[in-house]
């Protein structure tokens, strides 16, 4: 940076530094990098929620050689600081926060239009685009990253249809992925936005979590610890029996919407909370989402039921029913916990973006010969990810011997 930075990216520099301090995998990475150079020549477009973490993440591809080019993946999760900074350290920038619909689409398609060699999608809509009106933007594209649950079942709802048309890896299910980032930053970002959002306790409050994937779990758990009654609404009974015995209460939507006082949907599903259940809520209720599309609460119905709907105050509507009755609906329905919020921890991201990183670079070097389906992340990333994350946070662990490696080896 060669010129006196304006306030809104002084900002944005401010928060990408006070990350970067917390994120010691990805600061290898970059090392790395800037010497290796392995995206040369080649062009990244990023769809993501376009915060600190997610600008040192594109830092990061710029190091190794890229021309990243970067747009959002959500009206209200992009910081208009962050995205200032990014645009005056020179890279193409396509968003700010609260675009419409119409504008949020064309920034993905000026993002897209930079015909990229490798993306990074959260959520799916570069793909959607990618195979419909957008094809011809992928004329140089080798393959790219899902980071997100829903983006994932879009992907494998294409491959199984025979419709999709090149590589792309599940970053979502790594391990470091989805086992701390899924689990521990949804959980605690979540609960940060409603609070800071709300100013409300949580303690004592009847807490309905719909859904006990990786997400449901890390924010019932962080709810049972601020002391919350909690919930859980489930369609697999698998994860509803895991739910009970990790000592939850688990009923129907339908009896959970009389008693909740919070509802958080993390599903990745259409209509989770529905007009039946407004129908019955108490008085007072707050509505938040942590799934990745604004569909998991039926606002359109919510807004039709309701004599009145306004701005409580920042990211909180109020909508009034004909009986007096006000539920409360945070962030638009949207992910609270970045349109409310500053997303996940930068010590969680650390592991998530190093992952993205290292796919990246496998998909630089042997993406052309892959097939046009979704992989898995190679094991050796994972751990070597795990590896590194393990020793800047201070801890060692045990390895086998060769005796122990011939014992488990061995075939009776």
């Amino acid at each position: 940076m060669n010129h006196t930075p304006s306030a809104a990216a002084q900002s944005g520099y401010d928060k990408i530094n006070w990350v970067r301090s917390y994120m010691p995998v990805l600061n290898a990475i970059r090392a790395e990098f800037e010497q290796t150079k392995p995206f040369k020549g080649m062009t990244i477009s990023m769809s993501i929620h376009l915060e600190a973490k997610t600008a040192y993440l594109a830092m990061t591809l710029a190091a190794g050689g890229a021309r990243v080019v970067v747009t959002g993946c959500n009206p209200l999760s992009t910081q208009d600081d962050i995205a200032q900074a990014l645009r005056e350290a020179g890279f193409e920038v396509h968003a700010k926060h609260g675009a419409s619909e119409e504008e949020y689409t064309e920034h993905l398609k000026r993002t897209l239009s930079a015909c990229p060699d490798l993306i990074i999608d959260d959520g799916g809509d570069f793909t959607h685009l990618l195979h419909g009106e957008c094809r011809a933007y992928g004329k140089n594209l080798i393959g790219g990253c899902e980071e997100t649950t829903t983006g994932i079942h879009r992907l494998y709802a294409r491959q199984a249809a025979g419709l999709l048309d090149y590589t792309m890896i599940n970053v979502n299910d790594a391990d470091c992925k989805h086992l701390f980032d899924n689990r521990y930053g949804t959980g605690q970002s979540t609960l940060d936005g409603i609070m800071n959002t709300t100013n409300l306790i949580i303690a004592g409050k009847t807490v309905v979590v719909a859904g006990y994937g990786w997400c449901g779990k890390g924010f019932a758990m962080r709810a049972k610890g601020m002391g919350a009654i909690v919930v859980v609404t489930e369609i697999n009974p698998v994860k509803a029996i895991e739910a009970v015995m990790d000592g939850f209460t688990v009923m129907p939507m339908d009896e959970a919407a009389k008693i909740g006082d919070l509802f958080v949907t993390l599903t990745g599903c259409e209509d989770v909370i529905r007009r039946e259940h407004f129908e019955v809520m108490k008085d007072g209720v707050l509505l938040a989402n942590s799934g990745h599309f604004d569909v998991e609460i039926d606002k359109v119905a919510l807004a039709q039921m309701s004599e009145k709907v306004w701005q409580r105050k920042p990211n909180i509507m109020g909508y009034q029913l004909p009986d007096g009755r006000i539920l409360n609906l945070l962030a638009e329905g949207r992910l609270v916990n970045l349109a409310a919020g500053n997303g996940h921890p930068a010590e969680i991201m650390d592991m998530s973006f190093a992952i993205q990183a290292r796919s990246l670079e496998y998909l630089a070097k042997h993406g052309r010969t892959m097939e046009n389906r979704v992989y898995n992340v190679p094991s050796e990333i994972d751990r070597a990810v795990a590896k590194t994350k393990l020793a800047a946070m201070g801890f060692s662990i045990d390895s086998l011997s060769e005796k122990q490696r011939a014992y488990l080896g061995k075939v009776d």
